[in-house]
């Protein structure tokens, strides 16, 4: 896969899926239940023969299962001036008040790409005011990819409540081997004896 065509694909999958639905009624997982499954993407799912490394359309690994990263969300309220992070896995969901958090995907760049990234997609839901707590409706007002060092690509417009990504935790084949040569390696101040 071309370097364009994988800088592309993420913006073409968020219109894609922004595009699915009227947004006027989440499906059945954003209403509150925790054991609710979360549509994943399904590319990139096909697991090698020691089913820890995940193998892309390419041939290459992709790293990290989806089902094992972790991303770092920051929700902000701004009528209380309040943010906290929020710790999801893909195909989880967080309620905070009256807003609900589903990850669908996390991604980032593998750290020898010379233009690091990390990405979400998030869906952010909130409470209508005229619905019931205990039969609560949901309003989407997002729905996804939010980038950690591009943000201004695409925001959650809300009045209220501001989501964005802080990280994404996942790793590459090889990240680990490259990380102990660098500690192993002196420095260029310890190789002049400074």
């Amino acid at each position: 896969m071309t370097s364009a065509l994988r800088l592309a694909l993420p913006a073409v999958l968020a219109i894609a899926l922004a595009s699915c639905g009227d947004g006027s009624r989440p499906d059945a997982a954003a209403t509150g239940s925790a054991d609710a499954p979360v549509a994943t993407p399904a590319a990139n799912e096909t697991l090698a023969a020691d089913e820890q490394t995940v193998i892309g359309e390419d041939g290459l690994p992709e790293g990290t299962p989806m089902k094992e990263r972790v991303a770092t969300l920051g929700l902000l309220n701004k009528r209380n001036n309040l943010s906290q992070d929020i710790t999801l896995k893909p195909g989880e969901e967080k309620r905070v008040g009256d807003v609900l958090i589903k990850l669908a995907s996390c991604e980032r760049r593998p750290p020898w790409d010379p233009e690091p990234e990390e990405g979400a997609f998030v869906q952010v839901f909130r409470q209508d005011p005229d619905s019931d707590d205990d039969d609560p409706k949901w309003n989407r007002i997002f729905s996804g990819w939010l980038f950690r060092n591009s943000p201004s690509l695409n925001v959650v417009e809300d009045p209220i409540y501001d989501v964005w990504i802080k990280s994404c935790a996942m790793r590459f084949p090889g990240e680990e081997e490259s990380s102990a040569s660098k500690a192993a390696k002196p420095s260029g101040n310890e190789a002049n004896g400074a």
